[in-house]
């Protein structure tokens, strides 16, 4: 497995990182991930590891507490820790995605309360776009924002909430037609509020309610949740950056890196999918030889390699070019797309290796099996990512007639 998904050009920092990350990936999460996963039980001790380990405030700069590394640094690491469970790298990444929009967006005196703790993991983030009947059209938000004197009045339900129950603040996007004319553009007129909240389930502060978990086929032990808000009074110095109507921007440019994230998802959880199938390939013997030996199973384990390697690449691409400060949505929609759909496959070819036992719930890749879903649709469907791509060439290749 050493031979695949490396990543040439990596600082010595870079690499012992890693090193440390995949060294507790390989220790602390794999012996135990699927018996946590079964029980959908929250991985306690997993996520204390990775506070003591600094990962929570791996993005967050120095002068607020965290370690300052970049994006590429940050995906690197996801794609380690969801080789080992992927729910561990979800708890991770929605705290990621907060803590980035607040160090782009955020006032200083934001940055000043916020990144520091954060940076510690004493909060944990969540954040919130989603509704019961919204999916993929972020235009058609009803959550609603009421200026009420030197607050707001929240009201609307949110849908979705990976780490809802066991965060301490949310970035809540909402509809603020306060200021913004009748006949705005929708994403013109939403703001992003930071909603801080008692960790847990039912009413975590006045006029908040988190239901309690939704039961999914996968990705389990994280929690998911709805928000429920009613007469919810939020501070006018938590609208993020001070300023409303510019929620929607905000958000994009969260979900954008949180692209690269779930590309990086998709790359741990594939590599993880073929290391299991090219072991079991060795160990299974029919027609009185390992099945590894026959050219049938050689032809899908090359075409899984290959899948690995190509979403890799694509994933670092697209990390490396947010990093540099250049335009990225090209290319994290494309990584995006292409690992989560690669992803997919590979599991699936790795239970197809593993015959009637992938099947079992005594072997890992059943897990995985219902994991990798999850991918095709988080942070954007493939046809949503299709629909960015398109664009974009439309862009950079317009006809000049």
């Amino acid at each position: 497995m050493a031979r695949l998904a490396q990543t040439a050009g990596l600082t010595d920092v870079q690499q012992e990182i890693l090193s440390t990350v995949r060294d507790f990936v390989d220790k602390e999460i794999i012996p135990v991930a699927t018996e946590l996963e079964h029980r959908d039980e929250y991985p306690q001790a997993i996520v204390d590891g990775l506070k003591e380990l600094g990962l929570f405030g791996l993005m967050i700069p120095e002068e607020y507490g965290g370690l300052g590394e970049s994006l590429l640094t940050y995906a690197l690491c996801v794609e380690e820790i969801a080789r080992g469970w992927m729910s561990v790298s979800g708890i991770i990444n929605t705290h990621f995605i907060v803590a980035y929009m607040l160090k782009q967006h955020g006032t200083q005196e934001q940055k000043d309360h916020f990144l520091p703790r954060m940076a510690a993991g004493d909060i944990r983030g969540a954040f919130s776009m989603s509704e019961p009947g919204l999916g993929s059209d972020v235009s058609a938000i009803t959550s609603k924002a009421v200026k009420d004197g030197d607050e707001y009045v929240l009201n609307g339900q949110k849908m979705w909430l990976t780490n809802g129950g066991t965060s301490s603040l949310v970035a809540v996007l909402v509809r603020s037609d306060e200021g913004h004319p009748e006949g705005t553009a929708p994403h013109k007129s939403m703001t992003t509020f930071l909603v801080e909240k008692e960790p847990g389930f039912g009413e975590v502060r006045p006029g908040l309610t988190i239901p309690g978990k939704i039961d999914k086929m996968g990705y389990k032990g994280v929690d998911t949740t709805e928000l429920i808000m009613d007469g919810l009074r939020v501070p006018a110095d938590r609208v993020l950056g001070g300023v409303t109507g510019r929620g929607f921007y905000q958000m994009m440019d969260g979900v954008e890196v949180g692209r690269v994230n779930v590309a990086a998802r998709g790359c741990g959880v594939a590599q993880r999918a073929f290391e299991l199938g090219v072991q079991y390939a060795q160990q299974r013997h029919t027609f009185g030889k390992p099945i590894a030996q026959h050219q049938a199973i050689q032809f899908k384990l090359a075409e899984m390699a290959t899948k690995v390697e190509a979403a890799h690449a694509m994933m670092v691409n697209a990390a490396r070019k947010k990093d540099s400060g250049e335009r990225n949505d090209l290319e994290a929609g494309m990584a995006k797309y292409l690992a989560s759909e690669y992803c997919k496959e590979v599991v699936e070819d790795a239970f197809r290796i593993h015959g009637g036992y992938g099947f079992s719930k005594e072997y890992e890749i059943e897990r995985l099996y219902r994991e990798a879903p999850m991918l095709l649709i988080g942070e954007g469907t493939a046809e949503i990512q299709k629909m960015i791509i398109g664009r974009r060439l439309l862009e950079e290749y317009r006809f000049q007639g």
